[in-house]
């Protein structure tokens, strides 16, 4: 038996104790602080369907598709696929989606009961694309969308598709015969004859049976009992040409995806761990099923749309340049292609794959997004700096805390309040000794426009004088229990009870609860934070729910884990719209996601951990968000768990400063690490990283708006920015912020020197404190002090700033803009800038926004209006403007505003560093002018 013992530790696995430590004395002492108990969550091999599909697949049985029974709809091409041992046709159909998409789903044809389709997670419904039946031989079947670029070559016996694009197979699917269906069954209980019962399996002893997990799994000391038997689905797809490929979070592993053996996979499934283990494929807190592959000249996408626990096995054949046949006295060079094969496995639901097939980087993320939607246009705010603490105590610490930045002139936008806010842990609620007037603290943020944000979790106390607690069981908004009751599991309130936000009227009543009306104390700038809702069960299999668990629609918990923490955001960000009436951007962030999560606010990474190592880990991680959708991420600054040293505190503020998403944060049990704690030098240096922050805001902005809109990607791996350039598909240590800043953080400690990679063999790069600069394809040392994170502009763009800093974003709204212009090789560059009134939705409905463009070229820098829909006041001034790279020293400088009204501009020159310092000159941003350099 496992028993629970009350800790002060954050650690869900501190409170779990063997049969053992039950007479011990400190049981309030954590298991385990500062790392992750493996031995508590599931490998491969204890996994049954992941031992079912290995066994069952190397007996090699194979599948055929039944050419005969194509039939073409409007919207799709279906055919049976059937396996000479199952003999139970499976229902094939085949789905050209607009924007070079194809869609597989293989499901059952006559199922016992439906299987499980993922919802809510499509933006909409598709528009598909009819494709074309070509001419094939008799054993297959060619489908080609309207322009014929696209083929989808079908093979009957084995049965496999090809994706062929421009007569090149890029993708197979099958071709390693890996596609396995199990179909639903008749419970043991239910047949009605042993001969039932004996056709049902080929392995029938009561011994196998237990041992593949048919019926009933055992992990420890938990039996899941499987009501509907084994239902586990899996496809392989071999990627021509393809060395490199990326995605499927959450995982604290390298950016690029490593070969798995067997026994060893990429596991999705949505986990509470503390102080997660780095460089292990280990399921965390969220799941994207969503892979990514590139190769010079294309890009590729996979996105396996299912919610249960999903197992991805990689294999990577790299490229043997050349091959020698003895076909004479000189041996003949061959090219061989490299391979990588992908093998997706899910515990059940239906297959049902999106392929994307390119051909840049761009458009596949165009593609997903058209697919799962783009990233949420976020309120300004949100972009500036958050103080977080489990817990900040009481008012007067919160009001302390906040007086401290004032105090060391350290902007900052956001307080947060962990759960130690509420009363005994119940949302929505406040504990009334230490935060007896939370209105009046509230005021007092907003009085310097900052906000609060606070914590609601998924667990509810099982308590009947809990308001919360009483209305949802009334109405039944519980997810149950196996045997109908409310499923009731351990969390941070004691007993609890969970919500099901899988139904739509619970995510209804739960948006309902942000009202003002309803939610006491609370004001339009508090703000939403969903922890937890993996979910985190302490005292459950793996610190989650169990899988039999069930939810509205009468699904079983196994069918859509992955997607609970996904809802409870979706219902968060819909309270906070709601009690707006529909006016106000939200700000939520969740701990668990899952596809789409993007459409509904910010993600971060977890429980890490105060150490050099996941400073360091923390770039892959959110790289691959990034490039899965999902842009607003970040990883907590200075680790959750642990007491960073100073340097290391300092070196994660540089790296988060020019991350999306950018909190400090810590457990309770660390010492108290506000930025001022560390002696004079290190909080001038945090402040030096947080005012940088600041500084670069209408960047950031103008960067999110290109995630909502175009779908690009906010942090970028070089190979988006240079997808021609092997040399760049494998660093992961530094990234791209858009397409003008390269940032390489420092993650070693005492380090007196960097080696930084400046790709691009026709871009000339400027460092953004000396301006010195240097051209491309090179890797540079670059002398690093404690006041250094190297930082550079590539040539040709041109980066919008503040010119001064406020003690947040709000009390920065009318200070003046600079212009950060770095030429490129031809003496030009380009760039964009983005403005509206940075909370409310007015841009979308209104159309109250400001796009302008940026152009340098002949010496002459344009101001132009880059989309003419929009329209928004601004008495903002650009005040200064920087240009990198000029190789003369001007003559002279002038401004020509719409009026055709020419003024000299004051400027300075250093022929050292090639650099022009405009000044003192006042152009309205949203206007159209030109500054003239002779």
């Amino acid at each position: 038996m496992w028993r629970l013992a009350l800790s002060s530790s954050r650690s869900p696995q501190s409170l779990i104790v063997s049969e053992s430590d039950a007479g011990a004395k400190n049981l309030g002492k954590p298991v385990e602080d500062e790392a992750v108990d493996k031995n508590i969550f599931k490998d491969c091999s204890k996994i049954a369907f992941y031992r079912r599909q290995k066994q069952q697949l190397s007996k090699k049985s194979t599948y055929r598709a039944l050419l005969d029974s194509v039939t073409a709809g409007k919207e799709s091409t279906r055919f049976q696929i059937i396996n000479e041992a199952a003999k139970v046709p499976l229902l094939a159909e085949v789905y050209g989606i607009e924007g070079n998409i194809f869609r597989l789903k293989i499901n059952e044809e006559t199922p016992l009961k439906p299987r499980y389709e993922v919802p809510d997670v499509l933006t909409s419904k598709p528009s598909t694309v009819r494709l074309i039946s070509c001419s094939g031989d008799t054993g297959s079947l060619v489908l080609a969308n309207g322009k014929g670029d696209l083929k989808c070559h079908i093979t009957a016996n084995p049965f496999k598709i090809d994706l062929v694009s421009e007569e090149d197979v890029v993708m197979s699917i099958n071709s390693l015969g890996q596609l396995y269906f199990e179909q639903l069954q008749i419970p043991p209980k239910q047949r009605a004859t042993k001969e039932n019962e004996e056709d049902t399996s080929d392995d029938t002893t009561q011994e196998n049976q237990e041992e593949l997990g048919l019926w009933e799994e055992k992990f420890r000391n938990f039996v899941d009992v499987k009501d509907n038997g084994p239902a586990s689905i899996g496809l392989d797809f071999s990627l021509h040409g393809f060395e490199h490929v990326y995605g499927i979070p959450q995982h604290a592993e390298s950016h690029q995806l490593k070969n798995t053996s067997d026994g060893d996979a990429y596991r999705l499934y949505n986990l509470d761990v503390y102080g997660y283990k780095i460089h292990d494929k280990m399921g965390i807190y969220g799941s994207v099923p969503y892979l990514l592959a590139h190769k010079l000249g294309r890009t590729l996408g996979i996105f396996w749309l299912n919610a249960s626990e999903t197992l991805v096995e990689i294999n990577t054949e790299p490229a043997v340049k050349y091959a020698l046949t003895q076909t004479g006295p000189v041996a003949a060079k061959q090219k061989v292609r490299s391979q990588t094969d992908v093998h997706w496995m899910s515990e059940s639901g239906i297959i049902d794959v999106f392929l994307l097939t390119g051909p840049t980087p761009s458009d596949v993320f165009k593609q997903y997004s058209y697919l799962t939607g783009t990233q949420a246009m976020p309120p300004l705010f949100s972009l500036g700096y958050h103080q977080c603490r489990w817990n900040y105590e009481d008012e007067h610490d919160v009001k302390a805390v906040d007086a401290g930045f004032d105090e060391h002139d350290i902007p900052y936008d956001v307080m947060w309040l962990d759960i130690e806010h509420t009363e005994g842990k119940r949302y929505f609620t406040w504990d009334k000794k230490r935060f007896p007037n939370p209105k009046r603290m509230q005021e007092l943020l907003r009085s310097k426009k900052r906000k609060l944000v606070v914590i609601s979790d998924p667990h509810i106390k099982i308590d009947p004088d809990y308001l919360v607690y009483a209305k949802a069981k009334e109405q039944g908004f519980f997810v149950r229990n196996h045997e109908g009751g409310d499923f009731e599991g351990v969390c941070w309130p004691g007993l609890s009870s969970y919500l099901d936000f899988t139904s739509p009227k619970v995510r209804q009543w739960y948006s309902s609860l942000f009202a003002f009306s309803v939610y006491q104390g609370s004001t339009d700038i508090l703000y939403i934070w969903n922890d937890m809702n993996e979910p985190s069960v302490f005292r459950g299999p793996e610190l989650t729910m169990q899988k039999n668990a069930i939810h509205h629609g009468n699904w079983e918990h196994r069918e859509l884990h992955n997607i609970y923490g996904f809802y409870q955001q979706m219902a968060t960000a819909e309270g906070l719209i709601q009690r707006s009436k529909g006016k106000e951007r939200p700000f939520v962030l969740t701990r668990s996601f899952f596809a789409g999560s993007q459409k509904y606010g910010a993600v971060w990474t977890g429980d890490n951990t105060a150490e050099w190592s996941y400073l360091k880990i923390s770039i892959p991680m959110l790289l691959t968000l990034s490039v899965t959708g999902i842009s607003f991420c970040g990883a907590d600054v200075g680790g959750f768990i642990g007491n960073p040293e100073a340097e290391l505190l300092v070196r994660w503020y540089q790296a988060g400063a020019y991350q999306p998403f950018f909190r400090g944060h810590a457990t309770k049990d660390t010492k108290r690490r506000e930025p001022w704690l560390f002696g004079e030098e290190h909080t001038q240096l945090i402040q030096e990283a947080i005012r940088e922050r600041y500084t670069l805001l209408p960047y950031w902005y103008s960067l999110f708006y290109s995630a909502h809109v175009a779908s690009q990607p906010v942090m970028r791996p070089l190979w988006v920015e240079f997808p021609d350039e092997l040399e760049t598909f494998g660093v992961e240590d530094e990234y791209m912020l858009g397409s003008a800043l390269l940032v390489h953080p420092v993650t070693e400690p005492k380090a007196t020197v960097v080696d930084v990679f400046l790709p691009g063999s026709n871009e000339v790069w400027y460092d953004s404190k000396t301006f010195s600069h240097w051209k491309g394809a090179c890797t540079v040392k670059i002398p690093v002090a404690l006041d250094t994170i190297p930082v550079f502009q590539r040539g040709g763009s041109v980066v919008p700033i503040k010119t001064t800093i406020g003690r947040s974003t709000g009390c920065m709204t009318d200070s003046p803009y600079g212009l950060w212009v770095a030429l490129s090789t031809k003496g030009s560059a380009v760039g964009e800038f983005y403005l509206d009134d940075g909370h409310s939705f007015q841009y979308l409905h209104q159309k109250q926004f400001l796009h302008r463009k940026f152009s340098f070229a002949s010496g002459v820098l344009t101001n132009s209006c880059a989309d003419k829909r929009g329209h928004y006041p601004s008495k903002c001034v650009v005040e200064q403007i920087l240009v990198l790279g000029l190789k003369k020293h001007p003559s002279s400088v002038t401004s020509h505003s719409p009026d055709g009204k020419a003024q000299p501009v004051a400027f300075t020159y250093c022929a050292k560093t090639s650099t022009l310092n405009l000044e003192k000159f006042s152009l309205n941003i949203g206007a159209d002018w030109k500054v003239q350099i002779q």
